[in-house]
């Protein structure tokens, strides 16, 4: 487990990250019924936390949970960053609906800095191995689709499954092998000067870094389409990667066995990985 190095809750500001800080009752714990965001920070900035507070708010609403106070959670956010002594760090928000009302709960904020896991640049150097699971494709409103709750089993139990089969991450698709999204990543695939990735309109998550990469492929030279393709679409591809806000650009060399281009990390990733890192070095508040 990633340290913790500093938490800021609503109502009390800074506490130890080792202390306790929701009530039995509160639904976040009851019933997965909550909603959060992880991003990452670079020098002390957080790349793009406004995005990542607008997606926050639209995941309350798909929940059903009241909306989130975005002020309060940006003054406990660098609270949290202030203390945790660190600059290069990520950053996680959450917002639960509290304890029922009749028994004088109130909705509670958190943000918990954490420090970056050590394996993620390891893993970028020699690229990810990938299985393919099926889950059925969150299409449907009521199933909720690109809404970042903590009813986060399934994607974990995706993980371990990968883990278990001796492979690195899951590659979910739905069940006519359409390709929709890592457990927490989105992903992506190249075929010459064009980067292929899924679309929204499958039900993934519409992540911020996939939003920054569809800017940046072209500023390097590639054009970027959304579709719905099946895994048989990987069978040309020359490299594939996945995208996060902590993880940023991670090269995929095998997917189900089978080798993806040369099976190493393609030049689009590594370009693409140095135009984020420009971009975030950019960002200001």
């Amino acid at each position: 487990m990633t340290r913790a190095l500093a938490l800021a809750v609503s109502g009390r500001g800074l506490v130890d990250p080792r202390e306790p800080v929701l009530r039995a009752d509160d639904d976040a714990l009851a019933r997965g019924r909550a909603v959060f965001e992880t991003l990452r920070v670079y020098r002390g900035r957080p790349f793009r936390l406004h995005e990542h507070l607008e997606r926050l708010e639209r995941s309350a609403q798909a929940v059903g949970i009241p909306p989130p106070d975005v002020e309060q959670l940006l003054e406990l956010a660098f609270q949290a960053l202030d203390a945790a002594g660190e600059q290069d760090v990520a950053l996680r928000l959450y917002w639960t609906p509290g304890p029922p009302p009749e028994n004088g709960g109130a909705p509670v904020a958190l943000a918990l800095v954490s420090r970056i896991p050590d394996w993620i640049e390891e893993a970028r150097e020699r690229g990810q191995r990938l299985v393919s699971l099926q889950t059925p494709r969150r299409s449907a409103p009521w199933l909720l689709p690109g809404t970042k709750s903590t009813s986060y089993a399934v994607h974990m139990a995706a993980e371990q499954e990968a883990k278990r089969r001796g492979a690195d991450d899951a590659l979910l698709v739905d069940e006519r092998g359409i390709m929709l999204e890592g457990p927490v990543t989105n992903v992506w695939w190249r075929v010459g000067r064009m980067l292929y990735t899924p679309s929204l309109d499958l039900g993934i998550l519409a992540g911020v870094t996939r939003a920054a990469l569809k800017q940046l492929g072209p500023d390097v030279g590639y054009a970027v389409t959304e579709g719905a393709y099946d895994l048989d679409a990987l069978v040309d591809a020359e490299e594939m990667f996945t995208s996060s806000s902590v993880r940023e650009i991670m090269p995929v060399v095998e997917v189900d066995g089978r080798r993806i281009g040369r099976g190493v990390p393609g030049g689009a990733a590594r370009e693409l990985q140095r135009a984020l890192r420009r971009l975030a070095g950019a960002v200001h508040y």
